[in-house]
């Protein structure tokens, strides 16, 4: 079948909307060429090993004979694409090229690393984490001519206040900087002498202070924090003795808490003016014994979220702070009221959808006044019903908060979704926080920064108010060059968070990475990182589908393969090659977007609730990388056979590593059982004739009839097996920060539909699979 018509109309490339000065890094340019690749592959493994194929070849006896056309050999690739940097042979297998018409197991083993920056080994061990900071090339084009040949987007994904085991502290009463850029001291500058040092940045030359103690030698520091010598008082949780805790509720009615010391029982105030909630003689105070009784058998129908944020908005404005919202309904009286704008009828409409902005800016305005008096906005969303996440997430996004959002929630008949909230808040409560925080990201002469993704209100065009920042939250920029980078070896970029701790020291966190810059378009795709390329562009659609429509930010998706696959054809044009032929380090580019065209947040022909939607949306814009790519592209894997080959050994316990699987009905079986690690929840897929030793041992029922039909657990077995799995899941929990709930689906059972939406090389509703998604990718070349 055709793809669906949504994916046919061309659409202009990417642009920037609501920031000043900016770019389209997508402009036609002229031609150029770029410097010297890494040395290891796609996977790290040692160069020896890069001419094995990495996949085998599927072929039909429909198969045309110029699909048989051997790939080039290196010597006809290199003259193609304007010769290498005197790189042997070996160190080319992110540049092999694959036809995607013809290999079909694209998948590593294991889930995609990074790609490693051609540095020396002196500097690698003093760049910042993937895991922190991550550029979508590695290898920074030495022109803007270059990278518009490469057809491939630059920018960078940040994760700058994550949680770290260990971060190095300068305790030094001089914070050294820069006196033309400002850029912080970092293992990358340079020593002229015992007294001197010249930006990696601007290339300033600056003085060294007598009281700074560092060693140019060791270069001890990547990513540091700065304390400073003042204190704040915060009305906060957590923290010490200092910390005040403040509870508001609210109905059609406004309800404060009076939890002073001494008092037996709290004192309730309801404020019943909600247009005028600090007048005068407005306090009518009643003593209520606890607050889960008080509302135990009301029938207030109504919701004042508006009132009720403005109240803690002055409540709070004297020491800024965190105000945490939980919402169960469409808010109706007062300020910021609103209706209902869903059409449940157009929920799997595939013309285009409506309504994923605000419907008023009551939202947005108050949290730009919250975000002028340091107080961000968390807002928990725990509804069945339509409440216009659109409006409501704005006083989220502009204030520096989070958005949690419980679909169908109810704490007695969805036990899930009770648990998931529970572990959530308390994730919420305990983890780290940052207050009166603000983030500035500095590059090299020559880069400048145009477009910001995330959860902030941009007070200046390259400074970020940030009133609160958690250990959860990632960032986006995209990036443009300006002038030729040509005088540079390396390019260098600098995040530097100032914040609060929740003890009241003023800090500051700083990562800097540096990255080659090369002049030949060979390094240039070497060093492209496909998981970072799909996430910024995930997030430019998210904005292309609010600030235009779904329609055209679905297409701008599939035209940026389709740019790149032509990109990569045209630079070996020579070699004549037929087919789907992109680098082996993007082979996974068009199966990623399709990805992409399937989640809740851009999908159409499948039945959508706008609110899940927009939380999807909300989720694209402030993941980071890690937890984004599982949501796009879930991780597939069979758990049955699972063997200790390759298995990790830690604290004691054997930890399988089973294969990835490609997400195709094609990979399951139904005497066996797989696991789909999707994020924020686990779906553990058991088939009919899946081994009754399995479902004994890990799931504890005699046989495949007796698995409850909403199973939410896996029970702590004392077998082997079950030791084994439970050891993997746990492996897999430890690399996020909020715990995922887990699903036990039976092949048989109205919930696998769910687990199937996830598989997204295959047809869906009126999405199209893989295989039909390479031939509309082909077709749209053609044209």
């Amino acid at each position: 079948m055709p793809p669906s018509n949504d994916m046919t109309n061309q659409a202009p490339p990417y642009g920037n909307y609501g920031y000043h000065n900016t770019q389209s890094t997508y402009q036609p340019g002229l031609d150029t060429h770029a410097d010297s690749p890494p040395s290891q592959n796609l996977y790290g493994q040692p160069a020896v090993n890069v001419l094995i194929t990495l996949c085998r070849t599927r072929l039909s006896l429909n198969t045309p004979l110029a699909l048989l056309q051997p790939f080039p050999n290196f010597s006809q690739l290199s003259a193609a694409l304007g010769g290498l940097s005197g790189v042997p042979e070996l160190e080319v297998e992110a540049l092999r090229p694959v036809n995607l018409l013809q290999e079909r197991n694209l998948l590593p083993p294991r889930p995609l690393e990074a790609p490693e920056p051609n540095l020396s080994p002196d500097l690698k061990k003093v760049n910042c984490s993937p895991q922190t900071f991550r550029c979508t090339l590695s290898s920074i084009p030495q022109t803007q001519a270059l990278l518009n040949k490469a057809r491939l987007p630059l920018g960078l994904l940040l994760h700058p206040f994550r949680d770290l085991q260990q971060l190095p502290v300068i305790t030094s009463n001089t914070i050294v900087r820069c006196r033309s850029c400002r850029t912080y001291i970092n293992p990358f500058v340079t020593f002229l002498d015992q007294r001197r040092w010249k930006c990696n940045l601007c290339y300033r030359v600056n003085d060294v202070p007598d009281e700074f103690m560092y060693n140019p030698v060791t270069r001890s520091y990547e990513t540091d924090e700065f304390p400073a010598v003042y204190l704040f008082v915060l009305d906060v949780m957590p923290g010490d003795a200092r910390t005040r805790v403040g509870f508001l509720t609210f109905d059609s009615t406004i309800h404060f808490y009076n939890l002073r010391e001494g008092l037996s029982q709290p004192q309730m105030l309801v404020v019943s003016d909600i247009d005028g909630t600090f007048g005068e003689d407005s306090l009518v105070k009643e003593l209520l014994t606890s607050l889960p009784a008080m509302f135990s058998q009301t029938r207030e129908t109504h919701s004042a979220l508006g009132p009720a944020l403005q109240a803690a908005f002055k409540l709070m404005s004297p020491t800024g702070g965190r105000v945490t919202v939980f919402q169960t309904q469409l808010p109706t009286l007062g300020a910021g009221k609103l209706q209902s704008r869903e059409d449940p009828n157009q929920r799997s409409g595939t013309k285009g959808v409506q309504h994923l902005g605000p419907a008023t800016d009551f939202y947005k305005k108050l949290a730009l006044d919250c975000s002028g008096q340091q107080i961000g906005v968390d807002f928990f969303l725990l509804s069945s019903q339509y409440s216009d996440l659109a409006s409501l997430a704005c006083i989220s996004k502009y204030s520096a908060g989070s958005v949690f959002y419980y679909p169908s929630f109810h704490y007695i008949h969805n036990p899930a979704q009770l648990e998931k909230f529970q572990k959530d808040l308390d994730r919420y409560l305990t983890r780290k926080i940052g207050f009166e925080a603000v983030m500035r990201i500095r590059c090299t002469k020559g880069l400048s920064i145009h477009t910001f993704h995330g959860n902030f209100f941009v007070r200046s065009t390259d400074l970020l108010s940030l009133a609160n920042v958690n250990p959860d939250s990632g960032f986006a920029v995209q990036m443009s060059i300006d002038n030729s980078l040509a005088d540079s070896s390396l390019a260098c970029f600098q995040a530097a968070l100032l914040y609060t701790s929740s003890k009241g020291k003023r800090r500051i966190r700083v990562h800097t990475l540096c990255l080659p810059v090369v002049s030949q378009l060979t390094d240039v795709y070497i060093g492209a990182d496909v998981q970072a390329v799909t996430c910024l562009l995930a997030n430019m659609a998210i904005d292309r589908s609010i600030s235009s429509s779904l329609s055209d930010a679905r297409d701008a998706l599939v035209n940026a393969v389709v740019d790149f696959v032509s990109a990569y054809k045209s630079s070996v044009s020579n070699l004549q090659q037929s087919g789907l032929v992109v680098p082996a380090v993007m082979r996974l580019f068009p199966l990623y977007i399709l990805a992409l065209l399937k989640q809740k947040a851009l999908r159409t022909g499948t039945s959508t609730r706008l609110d899940e939607r927009v939380f999807a949306m909300c989720e694209f814009k402030t993941q980071p990388l890690q937890q984004l790519m599982r949501m796009v592209h879930p991780d597939l894997y069979r758990l049955d056979n699972m063997s200790d080959q390759g298995a990790l050994h830690l604290n004691d316990s054997i930890v399988p590593q089973p294969h990835l699987l490609h997400l195709s009905a094609e990979r399951l079986s139904r005497d066996g059982a797989f696991l789909m690690d999707c994020g924020n929840v686990f779906f553990l897929w058991i088939g009919k004739s899946c081994n009754e030793m399995f479902i004994r041992d890990v799931l504890g029922c005699p046989s495949y009839a007796s698995i409850p039909p909403n199973m939410s657990h896996i029970p702590e077995l004392q077998t082997p097996l079950s030791e084994r799995l439970r050891a993997f899941l746990d492996w897999l929990q430890d690399n996020r920060a909020f715990s995922a709930s887990i699903h036990v689906v039976k092949d048989d059972a109205s919930a696998k539909a769910t687990f199937f939406q996830h598989l997204v090389e295959d047809r869906c509703d009126s999405a199209s699979s893989y295989s039909e998604f390479l031939q509309h990718i082909q077709q749209q070349m053609s044209k």
